[in-house]
């Protein structure tokens, strides 16, 4: 039997989760989702960034593009803290923007942005249909959608395995997190149904590692 899906709480906002997450070594990580999100096509130059975290990937997009402007969001105070921090030490502050907003109820215009990334929020939302569908609707005709996270693991072990492979260095309540975001993650046929509903195709979400899916999309012009 498949590993049933176990929720974490959707917002993360403690002053203990947000510092060791920044902690962490994302560094690979984030440098290789900016690279795909660059190479999937012309991200434009306006980008919203969904479910920041602590800015580790805007300001590494930042580092990349040259011409981009990002705004930035997330519902826990305490990442956007040092997401504020990492932003001012990188020299980003006229580039990055950072708003306290829900994903799944976005208060922008429709159409605002060339392109909308987003990398491992899904997992943290126990129904991610609303947030899918708020990050197509303010992405402008012809705009780029780029979301990964995580891949819910088959068994047990195999959540034991990666954690050891990935986490094992770092501290307990870090290797935790990552045990729990993991068995929160969804299966790549639960994204495919979901993107398959909002008229997407869904072989546009793929496996791309040994624990991420990767939905790549451009909205209809039509």
């Amino acid at each position: 039997m498949s590993l049933e899906r176990v929720l974490e709480p959707e917002v993360m906002d403690t002053f203990e989760e947000a510092r060791d997450y920044d902690s962490m070594d994302h560094q690979s990580v984030n440098t290789l989702f900016v690279s795909d999100f660059l190479a999937a096509g012309d991200v434009g130059t306006d980008v919203l960034d969904v479910g920041t975290g602590t800015a580790q990937i805007p300001v590494e997009l930042c580092r990349q593009h040259e011409d981009c402007r990002v705004l930035a969001i997330d519902m826990a105070s305490h990442m956007l803290d040092l997401a504020r921090f990492n932003i001012e030490v990188d020299g980003f502050t006229q580039r990055i923007f950072l708003q306290q907003i829900d994903a799944k109820d976005m208060a922008f215009e429709s159409a605002m942005f060339d392109s909308v990334m987003s990398n491992s929020i899904i997992h943290h939302i126990p129904d991610p249909l609303a947030v899918l569908q708020e990050s197509v609707r303010v992405t402008r005709p012809g705009g780029l959608l780029f979301f990964r996270d995580l891949l819910r693991p088959e068994t047990s072990d195999e959540v034991t395995q990666l954690v050891e492979n990935y986490a094992g260095e770092e501290n307990d309540h870090q290797r935790q997190m990552f045990d729990d975001s993991l068995r929160a993650a969804l299966s790549l046929q639960e994204i495919r149904e979901m993107v398959l509903s909002l008229g997407f195709d869904a072989e546009t979400v793929r496996a791309t590692s040994d624990r991420h899916w990767t939905w790549t999309a451009w909205v209809d012009e039509a």
